[in-house]
């Protein structure tokens, strides 16, 4: 994963995969996720998304992941919370209420640092990785995990069109990430929104990854 990319993406404001509100593919299909109160939320590559404080706001312990640690920040800052700050290996680890987010390296994780894990939440973690990252994605993901079921977000369009990222993540591509560990159900496929669809047309796919 090339950190310097995304450190200059974020230093440059160039950051148009960052949503001002709750995605709503998220709050049609959140139910399917089966979640207890005060069950725990892991999600990778979380920038600063106000997806967080959805899911904190519903009751939920959210665990959370991000290169850059201005973007940490500012999800305390934005809900008045003075996070306490430690370092644990290589990251930074803020904690506060029921929000615990590590800047730093994804592939950096293990499962003692971020604990127990009901669910993960990827909007915006598959699609930023180039192919050649996804398999080793995937894996570690499942690993820090214990292969907790998923709610995933992807972008299928005609990569010849747009360079990434965020990159087209078809159909048959999630059907090889995760056959055989987990089963799949497309939830919903909608036309694609936001900056992007001003370049290319697509679609935007919510689906459901539980284990087999």
């Amino acid at each position: 994963m090339d950190e310097d990319f995304w450190q200059a993406r974020w230093r440059d404001n160039r950051i148009g995969f960052h949503e001002a509100e709750p995605n709503s593919l998220l709050s049609s299909h959140y139910a399917r996720l089966k979640l207890e109160p005060g069950s725990r939320v892991f999600v990778p590559l979380c920038g600063k998304a106000v997806d967080l404080d959805w899911f904190v706001g519903n009751g939920h312990h959210v665990i959370g992941v991000e290169f850059n640690q201005r973007a940490v920040e500012e999800v305390f800052e934005r809900n008045g919370l003075s996070p306490q700050v430690r370092m644990v290996g290589q990251h930074r680890h803020y904690s506060a209420a029921a929000l615990d987010l590590f800047a730093g390296d994804f592939f950096g994780l293990t499962p003692d640092m971020i604990g127990s894990v009901d669910a993960v939440y990827d909007r915006a973690a598959l699609i930023a990785l180039p192919v050649s990252l996804r398999r080793r994605y995937v894996r570690h993901l499942f690993e820090i995990t214990n292969f907790a079921r998923q709610f995933l977000i992807t972008l299928d369009y005609d990569q010849t069109q747009m360079d990434g990222p965020p990159f087209s993540v078809p159909a048959d591509e999630i059907d090889v990430l995760y056959g055989g560990r987990y089963r799949t159900e497309l939830l919903e496929s909608r036309e694609m929104t936001g900056p992007i669809s001003k370049r290319c047309g697509g679609s935007e796919n919510a689906w459901l990854i539980e284990p087999a």
